[in-house]
């Protein structure tokens, strides 16, 4: 008998740029209901227009033959990591047609403060508001409170958010955030990353944190994380712009690998790790203790950075260098994670599963 499935996910967008019609976009309703009954957007690059060439080439990529004016007419809430435009274009160009009942967009303050000022009658007409009873307006401010308790923002749906660093600007460190995303009647989440930073590189590292939170979950109750891996091997630490690149991407999955062999262990940790700006040590646990630490996890590679020129049909998409490249690095260190790339028009099926199984059960 087939293990009952926890949520249905189909990637819109998987990319980060330059080619607009694959820009982070997912939408995501739990199992066992039908899309009309309430869709959560992860993230919002990519649009309609994006989903519509996606059903011109598979119509039956739902489980009817629904347009994509009807599937986003089904979305009750947006959630985003951050404010920058490959996160949150599809949205704002869509805002001004979107169809069905109002709709709440939940990210951090500091992101919804960031939407508003493209939401300013400047940059594109005001369709959006902080006021509950402001029925006249498209979309809903609504604040995900970062280092909190988990809250519900669609029925039997919960998030707990976490900041992440992605960089600096003129103004300071600026924030993305990571979502671990909750079925509420099984427990079962999973983890999903906005834009990051290295912990290495960072001022204040915060994935940690993360990863922290995640160690005593997995693989039983988190057995699935989206994170990005937006450059290849060779783009020097100056010019990754609060990304990771398949060797920094490797050194995070090994820090989560440290964090759940302690919580297996009883080891303790710091509360707060220092800057690795010398290249401490970022793994002091031998590494033939890590071996199959992370069996049963599915890491999605998310965010990869077409060059402009790849976007050509015939050309190789940049994400399968980088998952290339991040599996031959992840390989020897026989970790137990299984890696694959998200893949626009991607139908991602998480189900309830048992111990060294996925929470995602895949077909495209």
């Amino acid at each position: 008998m087939s293990p009952p499935a926890v949520f249905d996910m189909l990637v819109v967008g998987s990319g980060g740029g330059p080619d607009e019609t694959n820009l982070s976009s997912y939408l995501l309703k739990r199992a066992g209901t039908a899309w009309e009954d309430g869709i959560m957007a992860v993230e919002a690059g990519s649009g309609p227009g994006a989903l519509n060439r996606l059903l011109r080439r598979n119509p039956k990529l739902f489980d009817k033959c629904y347009s994509a004016a009807d599937i986003y007419s089904f979305v009750r809430c947006y959630l985003l990591s951050h404010a920058h435009l490959d996160h949150i274009n599809g949205l704002v160009i869509s805002a001004g047609s979107l169809s069905g009942p109002r709709k709440r967009v939940y990210g951090t303050k500091r992101a919804l403060q960031d939407l508003e000022t493209v939401f300013s009658d400047r940059i594109w007409p005001n369709l959006a508001s902080w006021d509950e009873d402001d029925d006249g307006y498209k979309l809903l401010y609504s604040i995900a409170y970062v280092n909190a308790s988990y809250q519900s923002i669609l029925p039997d749906i919960s998030i707990q958010t976490m900041p992440l660093n992605h960089g600096t600007n003129e103004s300071g460190v600026y924030e993305s955030a990571a979502f671990f995303i909750r079925d509420d009647p099984s427990q079962r989440e999973f983890i999903f990353f906005g834009d990051v930073e290295p912990d290495s590189l960072a001022t204040i590292p915060r994935s940690i944190h993360v990863w922290r939170l995640a160690a005593p979950k997995i693989p039983d109750k988190v057995s699935t994380i989206f994170i990005e891996c937006s450059w290849p091997l060779g783009r020097s630490n100056d010019s990754l712009y609060g990304h990771l690149n398949p060797e920094h991407f490797k050194n995070e999955l090994l820090a989560l690998a440290t964090e759940v062999y302690n919580h297996r262990t009883g080891t303790k940790t710091g509360r707060s790790p220092k800057p690795q700006r010398k290249r401490q040590k970022r793994n002091p646990v031998a590494m033939n203790d890590l071996k199959g630490v992370l069996t049963g996890l599915r890491v999605y590679v998310i965010h990869c950075k077409d060059e402009l020129k790849s976007i050509d049909p015939d050309s190789r998409p940049m994400r399968e260098v980088i998952l290339e490249q991040v599996t031959s690095l992840m390989e020897p260190l026989e970790l137990g994670v299984e890696i694959l790339a998200a893949v626009p028009g991607m139908h991602i099926r998480p189900c309830f599963l048992i111990r060294s199984l996925s929470l995602f059960d895949l077909s495209v």
